[in-house]
């Protein structure tokens, strides 16, 4: 049995249609549905069974395995990097993700969890993944000290050579329907376009970058799912990992890479950015890929223009724009 935390969000939900892509339909499904509309990533995939997070929250404190997994793949928690309740966070994406940890190291299951490029803060102490560097990044906001938290726990306890924790840098793609604000760019862009015809962009307030200049680090989600298989099938590599691309790019060359799978001509506009952002808004990311490399991941990623066309053209402007088993 494969355990997908999350599997009705973004990344889980992209990672069951990567298993269902290997012929693995043995997944359980774990989430917490609610009222959102996330049960339509799950329409068009192959899994067993869905359960919610807090009756497997249970079924994991008991001390067995009641499901005899094969691995545990964590991408369930609050990805929200606005979201202001402190405890929240602590409860949700770090006793949560300890615990689980736990029990895949009880039990000889595989775990790869999500981190996020967000631990890295303002960028001053670079983009390395090196174990060694993490307990000097200092993250601008609670949901990158969540993430942050585990990896620090994980390498006091010396396990990190017994699981796989992943710093996810700017992921698009589709399945990210439900995610409101912290939708991609290109996702709320093709909309805009759709609308207004132009894109609106946020100005810039440091000098040394011009209006829609800051730059990111764009990764395109199956790339992201490519990378996490490659870790099952790879169980002896271990640690943490950036997902990146290794290329930061700007905002304007993502607006016209959106542009131009539109077949429309670029109009890009440029907006105040929100006060209560300005002081936590990272204006440069880009991921270090060499220790993935180096561990033996050789599989290029995609290039912003052809993600965002494959992205725009074969998804958001379809009538059902889901991942399909």
């Amino acid at each position: 049995m494969y355990i997908v935390t999350g599997g009705a969000g973004f990344i889980g939900s992209a990672m069951v249609w990567k298993l269902n892509q290997m012929g693995i339909d043995n997944i359980l499904i774990v989430d917490n549905l609610a009222s959102t509309e996330k049960w339509k990533n799950l329409v068009n995939l192959r899994y067993e069974d869905y359960v919610h997070r807090n009756q497997f929250y249970k079924l994991i404190l008991e001390g067995d395995d009641p499901f005899e997994t094969d691995a545990v793949i964590h991408m369930g928690a609050c990805s929200s990097t606005t979201e202001l309740d402190a405890d929240f966070l602590m409860e949700n994406n770090y006793r949560y993700t300890q615990m689980l940890c736990r029990f895949c190291l009880n039990h000889g299951v595989r775990f790869i969890n999500a981190s996020s490029a967000a631990t890295y803060g303002d960028g001053q102490f670079g983009f390395n993944d090196d174990h060694e560097g993490i307990d000097r990044l200092k993250p601008l906001n609670m949901y990158g000290y969540s993430k942050q938290l585990f990896d620090l726990w994980a390498k006091r306890g010396g396990v990190l050579d017994r699981l796989v924790s992943l710093k996810f840098f700017n992921v698009f793609g589709p399945n990210e329907y439900h995610k409101g604000d912290m939708k991609s760019v290109i996702c709320k862009a093709f909309k805009q376009i759709g609308e207004t015809g132009e894109m609106k962009l946020f100005k810039s307030y440091k000098p040394e970058y011009p209006h829609g200049g800051q730059r990111r680090d764009f990764v395109y989600i199956k790339d992201c799912v490519d990378v996490m298989w490659w870790f099952l099938e790879n169980p002896d590599k271990n640690g943490i990992f950036n997902i990146g691309t290794g290329q930061a790019r700007e905002w304007n060359e993502l607006a016209r890479s959106v542009f131009a799978a539109m077949g429309v001509d670029p109009n890009i506009g440029y907006i105040e950015m929100p006060e209560s952002i300005r002081d936590k808004y990272q204006y440069f990311t880009q991921a270090n890929m060499d220790k993935l490399v180096e561990a033996g991941y050789d599989k290029p990623f995609t290039p912003l223009e052809d993600a965002a066309k494959d992205y725009v053209q074969n998804y958001l402007a379809q009538e059902d724009p889901y991942l399909k088993s």
